[in-house]
């Protein structure tokens, strides 16, 4: 385990690059051609520029940033992009930030740029053609250079999305001098980024970790393991369908979750 960091004194400025990059998938069943159809307009309509704009905008404050201008762009025939440019906050300001391994803020796919650095959220919203699987994929990356870290927009952005499967990544680049001219690879103690997410997400979700600690790699699956199948419905419910029907939508819904998680296809049953 990791021991906590001193509080480094730099030469100059921290020029550490620290990378979180995640995608989160929201699946859904729709029974017919125009349930699938409407099931995309209604993803695209809750996952629009404007509302991705403001979500990186709370990340922005989470990491304590400011913003410094924004772009957004909804596509046909779905999915949306927002950049938002951003600055650290001035020194003075950055002295009481938090840097203990723990879970940021809760909130009540945008591209955002910090100082060489960014934020970005793509969206991606899909069906496939005959078996009623629907589902829904944000990419989102936030990038930091300096003392701010993107660690602490995670919970935030965990519980901002509906979120049945997660893929995290997390990474420090380069590296930053003391005063003394000694090379720092890593300015924060970090064993998983499991540590900065709340003790309801941990209970929720199925966990997996592959780490690299030489390399200052963290990498992270997540997949919910409890479901309530209305909540995977859109237009119709369980009272809609026999018990044969609830059994097979099961087992795709299933089946759509846990290929993603493994990040392989599995073999057909009979």
């Amino acid at each position: 385990m990791n021991k906590p960091f001193d509080k480094l004194k730099l030469h100059g400025f921290n020029n550490l690059t620290k990378s979180l990059s995640f995608s989160i998938y929201d699946i859904c069943y729709a029974k017919t051609e125009q349930q699938r159809k409407e099931y995309i307009e209604y993803i695209d309509e809750q996952y629009s520029a404007d509302r991705l704009t403001d979500i990186l905008g709370e990340v922005v404050d989470i990491i304590g940033a400011n913003i410094l201008n924004v772009a957004r762009q909804d596509y046909e025939p779905q999915g949306a992009s927002v950049t938002i440019l951003v600055s650290e906050e001035p020194v003075e300001e950055q002295q009481n930030y938090d840097a203990d391994e723990a879970p940021g803020p809760l909130p009540d796919s945008v591209v955002a740029h910090l100082d060489k650095s960014h934020i970005c959220v793509h969206t991606y919203p899909e069906a496939h053609p005959d078996d009623g699987i629907c589902t829904f994929r944000a990419d989102i990356e936030v990038s930091t250079c300096g003392i701010i870290s993107p660690l602490k927009a995670l919970n935030f952005l965990i519980h901002s999305l509906e979120s049945d499967v997660v893929t995290i990544d997390y990474r420090v680049r380069g590296f930053t001098r003391d005063v003394n001219g000694v090379k720092h690879y890593i300015d924060h103690a970090i064993n998983s980024i499991q540590n900065f997410m709340t003790d309801d997400t941990k209970e929720a979700y199925q966990m997996m970790d592959v780490n690299v600690y030489q390399e200052n790699l963290f990498h992270t699956k997540m997949m919910l393991k409890e479901t309530d199948l209305n909540t995977y419905l859109f237009g119709l419910s369980t009272t809609d369908l026999s018990d044969d029907e609830e059994e097979e939508i099961r087992s795709k819904l299933n089946r759509e979750m846990q290929e993603i998680f493994y990040g392989r296809n599995l073999p057909e049953t009979e």
